[in-house]
């Protein structure tokens, strides 16, 4: 029971928000299907070619729309149940702004232009895998810490400590840094 205990009570919400990904990934599948039948694209044709569908860019705008969410999906999965571990209500909110800002991406993305996904759809790139990096490299770091002050000499766990941290730092390091240059980009480019 040791494995229960170590779960807190309110992993519900993450597991709510996991189930609630899901149901978004249907929807952005039956839109797909009806992309398919509107604009005559047969299966198992992936993506339409332009050169043998007038409307190939508008059904390959709605299927990259949702591949996307399907390719961050393992990744929103994985960060959600080990930072929920820990902080399960800070990841269960960003993880449901993140559903939420991938409906407005996908949308945007299927009216054909994918520049439209960017309007606020950006957010889901930089809102949660960045947030939940940084919580789960400091308690990640904490952790070591913690682990090793009980179990070993004062040197050693300055040593593993810092060891801890110069694991999380560079991450933290470059995702701020991407976000920063993504943000003047988008703010700033003509």
């Amino acid at each position: 029971m040791a494995g229960v205990e170590m779960i807190p009570k309110e992993y519900g919400y993450v597991a709510f928000v996991l189930v609630a990904y899901c149901f978004l990934n249907f929807w952005m599948a039956f839109q797909v299907g009806s992309a398919r039948k509107k604009y005559k694209v047969p299966y198992p044709t992936l993506y339409a070619i332009e050169s043998e569908n007038k409307d190939a860019k508008l059904f390959n705008c709605v299927q990259r729309g949702h591949q996307n969410s399907l390719e961050q999906m393992p990744v929103f999965f994985l960060l959600m149940v080990l930072g929920g571990i820990r902080h399960p209500c800070v990841c269960a909110s960003l993880g449901s702004l993140y559903i939420v800002t991938r409906y407005f991406y996908f949308s945007g993305y299927a009216t054909g232009d994918p520049k439209n996904r960017l309007n606020i759809g950006f957010v889901p790139s930089l809102c949660l895998p960045y947030s939940e990096i940084w919580i789960l490299g400091f308690d990640g770091a904490y952790r070591v810490h913690h682990f090793i002050w009980h179990q070993s000499s004062s040197r050693i766990v300055l040593f593993h400590s810092l060891l801890g941290l110069s694991f999380c730092f560079p991450v933290i390091s470059m995702s701020h840094q991407h976000f920063c240059s993504f943000v003047s980009n988008k703010l700033y480019s003509p």
